[in-house]
């Protein structure tokens, strides 16, 4: 197939479009910068229509994974790229006959701050998702699933993968490193709060089984992960040893996190600063509450399974961060 993939820059991206290629298929990516990757490269905001149309112009599938994925930042600027982003590609895939649509989003559309035990993926809440970030994809979430409503949109399905990590990953990975070395990564409440994580291998996988699954599963949002969740200390902990760096040592009351990230967000906003804030209410909350679901639907509908364990996973970055040290 000719396959689009818009945010070709992130860790994620990257891994879908080498896969795509690598089974043979013709890959574009489109994002605001140069990847360094083998494919052809279109260079735009995900949000200029003129570039996205013609980006799409002869494409089987589309993949897309282009979003402002950040703890802080105004709402219109989640939204620009969220939100309008995803509209434009969803009317471009309609304008060009693409038949095939796999939109990504994150389980935070419906999570509303009370935990999630096994819990299957629910709809998107873009009313009740926590922070900038999870209400701009809730609404992303519901324009693309409204496209596979249309008579003549796209199979489309949305897949959700949860907190994914890997060699090279600036997002989750580099964050808690970051602050575990500036000594700002506590433990929230007890630490037993169950998690789950996906292994970028895992959720590379499933996106490019969504691409061939759209019929089968259009019009679904699917969770993906790796299905083996953790009591959240020891999961930072076992972060912290395979890159090196020291695991967190002090904890934090859940209500005093929660009460602090709420002020910081508030002074974030009045005076914009570099760098994350030390806490926010949303971080609090992640850090502080089971969130693990259920992929029984995911796995019948996707034909997909994890092959990247988490210890294996843990095991490979630790060889990762080895050889960075030793270069």
């Amino acid at each position: 197939m000719k396959v689009l993939v818009t945010g070709g820059t992130s860790l994620l991206g990257a891994a879908v479009a080498d896969r795509l290629a690598a089974r043979g298929d013709t890959v574009t990516v489109l994002q605001r910068r140069p990847s360094g990757l083998r494919h052809r490269e279109v260079l735009a905001d995900v949000a200029d229509r003129g570039a996205v149309v013609a980006a799409v112009r002869g494409q089987d599938a589309v993949v897309h994974l282009a979003a402002k994925v950040d703890i802080q930042g105004r709402y219109r600027e989640f939204a620009r790229t969220n939100i309008t982003g995803t509209r434009v590609v969803v009317e471009a895939c309609r304008r060009a006959g693409v038949r095939r649509l796999v939109h990504v989003s994150t389980p935070s559309v419906a999570h509303t701050g009370e935990p999630l035990i096994g819990a299957p993926a629910g709809p998107a809440d873009p009313d009740h998702a926590r922070g900038h970030y999870a209400r701009s994809k809730a609404v992303a979430e519901v324009l693309a699933l409204a496209a596979d409503a249309a008579p003549d949109g796209p199979a489309t399905v949305v897949v959700r993968p949860h907190l994914v990590w890997g060699p090279g990953d600036t997002q989750l990975i580099g964050r808690i490193i970051a602050r575990a070395r500036a000594g700002r990564l506590p433990v929230v409440g007890s630490g037993a709060a169950l998690i789950d994580t996906t292994y970028i291998t895992n959720a590379a996988d499933a996106l490019v089984a969504a691409v061939d699954r759209c019929t089968e599963a259009r019009g679904e949002a699917l969770v993906v992960s790796n299905g083996e969740p953790r009591p959240v200390a020891e999961l930072l902990a076992a972060i912290c040893n395979a890159v090196g760096v020291r695991s967190p040592r002090r904890a934090v009351p859940t209500t005093l996190a929660r009460a602090a990230g709420t002020v910081v967000e508030a002074v974030w906003t009045l005076v914009p600063r570099a760098g994350d804030p030390p806490m926010t209410r949303f971080l609090a909350e992640q850090l502080s509450t089971a969130h693990w679901f259920d992929q029984r639907r995911t796995t019948e509908l996707l034909a997909w399974t994890p092959r990247v364990s988490l210890d294996a996973g843990l095991a490979a970055l630790a060889a990762s961060s080895g050889q960075l040290t030793c270069g």
